[in-house]
């Protein structure tokens, strides 16, 4: 034991890294974020997988949360039938508008998309339909000329396989400004398309949910046989902000609403998430 005294202490010690016991924290806290999700309607910090359980609907106050097209898709089509059409198109940037290019790079990224609507065949309960559904993620949903185009030839592809038509809208970009005049004019050529199939006795149903705004509502959305949203969803041309300080003018409680809309004869139904498949179902049966 006391030979243990006199012998030498080593020079080095081991330390551990803060590098490392930093990055481990931040991984914990960022797996911890990635478990819980607040909810914007009541504030509550909900667990995510029993939201996403709950087809991404509060639990405790029943505030629709935003999804994406691809959540659209396993929610209200049938599996395995949808077969996307027109997936070359793609916008260009005619306008040379500073960042556009680098916008769309990174929306592309973002939500793996190529635009910002889906377009195809598809089933739902066994009703075979044409199926456009539009991602607010990519770039706020706005209508640019590729949107337009993809949405219009879905139209006339319902005109030769008589299928109807269901339109999930999520514009609240409106038209994409970054085309200027060539995007304002797929309000037009839109509304051509959806005026033919009505013509021609073909059903068209709108899905309008949060938000549904500017040329997307004020052109296809709007022009439906029957229009459904989703509870609390902001709809109509500009926001309620726009248009209080354009008319300089106290708006009424819940002005843009789905709820709003509905008491004014804008739309034909309020429908919950988890009731919306078989809402369309049904109303695919009676037409």
């Amino acid at each position: 034991m006391l030979k243990d005294l006199f012998r030498s202490k080593p020079r080095y010690v081991t330390v551990k890294s803060q590098t490392a016991t930093k990055t481990s924290e931040a991984e914990r806290k960022n797996q911890e974020q990635s478990l819980w999700i607040k909810c914007e309607g009541c504030g509550e910090l909900l667990y995510q997988k029993e939201v996403a359980k709950n087809l991404y609907v509060c639990p405790k106050c029943n505030y629709h949360f935003r999804i994406n097209a691809r959540m659209r898709l396993e929610q209200l089509v049938d599996p395995d039938t949808f077969i996307e059409i027109n997936s070359n198109l793609v916008s260009s940037d005619p306008l040379n508008f500073p960042s556009y290019k680098d916008k769309l790079a990174k929306s592309l990224e973002r939500t793996k998309l190529k635009e910002a609507v889906l377009t195809g065949r598809a089933q739902i309960g066994g009703h075979p339909v044409m199926f456009g559904v539009i991602d607010f993620e990519f770039m706020g949903g706005s209508m640019g000329s590729a949107v337009g185009e993809k949405i219009t030839r879905m139209f006339e592809q319902s005109l030769e396989t008589r299928f109807p038509v269901v339109m999930v809208s999520a514009g609240g970009g409106g038209a994409r400004m970054q085309e200027g005049i060539l995007s304002l004019m797929q309000m037009a050529k839109t509304s051509q398309a959806v005026g033919r199939i009505l013509d021609a006795g073909i059903p068209y149903f709108s899905v309008l949910t949060d938000p549904t705004m500017g040329g997307v509502y004020a052109s296809f959305a709007s022009l439906a046989d029957v229009i459904v949203a989703e509870p609390k969803a902001l709809i109509g041309f500009a926001g309620p902000r726009v248009v209080e300080e354009t008319i300089r003018q106290k708006l009424p409680q819940g002005f843009q609403t789905a709820e709003f809309a509905m008491e004014n004869g804008m739309i034909d139904l309020i429908v919950e998430r988890k009731d919306l498949k078989e809402m369309l179902i049904k109303l695919l049966g009676m037409h």
